[in-house]
């Protein structure tokens, strides 16, 4: 039958890697401000800029965010005050009545074997607003156009808990600070969520009007120009200097690279059965019939057609709404993954599991993944089309307002190489974990990720404005947080 899949479940990790001996700020230069000003610095953006990290928010992870790693730095140039809208600890999310409500979960930690939820409930209550103003307008769950949404705080808590008021606007509130200096990050959301959720949203490409969007769909990239061409311009209106940075793939993150597209073990009595005319054997005859009466191409029959071998390395069925739809025929839309498709990282837990405990309905063998589960080559590209059009337009507004910009994008694809990203005496990559850029959510950095992107905006800034800003140093940052903090 179908061997154990325990091992998707990362038995066991190592976290240090190389030694600590880093000299990455070792300089005898004065640390100046160039042609900027960073005593006022307001920091705009989504979970990235809020310093979300293990799925979570909380106060450790806050004070770790770039943003606040940015604010430090400037302070020996002139910089001032930095306030951030902590959470009330360090268990992350919120609870209502004692309750951790389960839209907002405890942060993750590794127990030894597994990621798993942090004990205790949060001592955020849903609902407490915060007096401000706050330096950190970094708001987890943000899309570009929500920045300039009107009443944000009473869809999204995060923002809920710090607006000026009811009806206020993220924009709006950065602005009335009068910043000298601001970073804005934006638009990872724009295609994120759409692909976390598995392509289950709609590409809006060519609907303008954001309104009717659902909150896993794909930004229509005129909306996305307009919005932050739109920020952009309220930020420098009265002069302030800043940061933009571009996006990076979201197939670079390790939430779709961990887990293989061919993770299944078979012994040759369950790949008999999954042949027969009771496993898939009629599924592959219906495909046969479509091919013979001209319903599909050869190649896509090919691609359709489920076969299975003895010993590792199958890949998983899925269903996939691109095919062409026989279900007139009753011919269902399956296939096998391949390379080109990205199985998400909550999947580690659910292939192989069972179907109501039946042994013979094995979820991505015998039962196909649904949608939610994997990201197809077609929502890939989807992804990809709306992410190089949003960097075009970054790039843009930034070269023509003479902002200093992050080629995030290309730091991304750097890290995803084998060689990764040298940071002090790290080597740092997007492998899950061990490869110490990311968090255990496997999309937000981890403490030591975060102080890598602090690095790359302080370069750019170097570089654009002439200043001479510190880069931090890696060894001061850890790569996972602990259970208690």
């Amino acid at each position: 039958m179908i061997k154990n899949f325990k091992w998707l479940l990362l038995v066991s990790l190592t976290f240090m890697a190389c030694d600590s001996n880093d000299d990455d700020t070792v300089t005898d230069v004065p640390v100046t401000s160039g042609s900027a000003d960073f005593s006022k610095y307001v920091a705009l953006g989504d979970s990235f800029a809020a310093g979300y990290s293990d799925n979570a928010l909380f106060r450790a992870g806050q004070e770790g965010a770039y943003t606040n790693i940015l604010a430090q730095q400037f302070m020996a140039a002139g910089g001032g005050d930095f306030a951030i809208p902590l959470m009330a600890d360090n268990v992350g999310g919120f609870s209502s009545g004692g309750v951790q409500i389960p839209q907002f979960p405890t942060r993750l930690f590794f127990n030894g074997s597994a990621p798993v939820n942090v004990p205790g409930v949060s001592g955020e209550i849903y609902g407490t607003v915060l007096a401000g103003p706050f330096n950190n307008m970094g708001v987890p769950g943000a899309k570009s156009f929500h920045l300039a949404y009107p009443g944000y705080g009473t869809v999204n808590p995060y923002f809920g808990r710090f607006a000026s008021s009811a009806g206020a606007k993220i924009i709006d509130d950065a602005v009335a600070q009068d910043p000298t200096f601001f970073s804005l990050w934006i638009g990872g959301n724009d295609v994120l969520s759409y692909a976390t959720s598995g392509g289950v949203g709609v590409n809006q490409t060519g609907n303008f009007n954001p309104a009717t969007y659902g909150s896993n769909d794909i930004t229509d990239p005129n909306v996305f120009a307009g919005a932050f061409t739109g920020l952009v311009t309220a930020l420098t209106a009265n002069g302030a200097k800043g940061v933009v940075a571009n996006l990076p793939y979201v197939n670079t993150l390790p939430y779709f690279t961990t887990v293989p597209y061919n993770p299944v073990p078979l012994d040759t009595a369950t790949v008999g059965l999954l042949s027969s005319a009771s496993g898939y054997g009629t599924y592959n005859g219906g495909i046969q019939f479509a091919l013979a009466n001209g319903l599909i191409s050869a190649a896509e029959a090919a691609q359709r057609t489920i076969t299975f071998h003895v010993g590792a390395g199958n890949a998983v069925v899925l269903t996939d709404s691109y095919l062409t739809n026989l279900t007139a025929y009753g011919i269902p839309s399956y296939r096998q993954a391949t390379s080109a498709d990205l199985i998400i990282l909550p999947a580690r837990t659910f292939i192989g599991t069972s179907v109501g405990g039946n042994p013979t309905l094995i979820n991505g063998v015998s039962v196909p993944l649904a949608d939610q589960w994997v990201l197809s080559k077609n929502e890939i590209s989807e992804v990809k089309t709306a992410t190089d059009a949003y960097n075009t337009t970054i790039e843009s507004v930034a070269t023509a307002n003479g902002l200093a910009f992050v080629n995030a994008k290309a730091v991304m694809d750097q890290l995803a190489t084998p060689a990764g990203v040298a940071f002090g005496s790290y080597t740092m990559s997007t492998t899950y974990v061990t490869g110490g850029t990311f968090s255990l959510d496997g999309v937000h950095p981890s403490p030591r990720g975060y102080a890598l992107i602090a690095n790359k905006f302080i370069e750019a800034i170097n570089a654009k404005y002439g200043s001479t800003l510190r880069l931090v140093e890696s060894q001061n940052y850890r790569i996972l947080y602990p259970m208690a903090l």
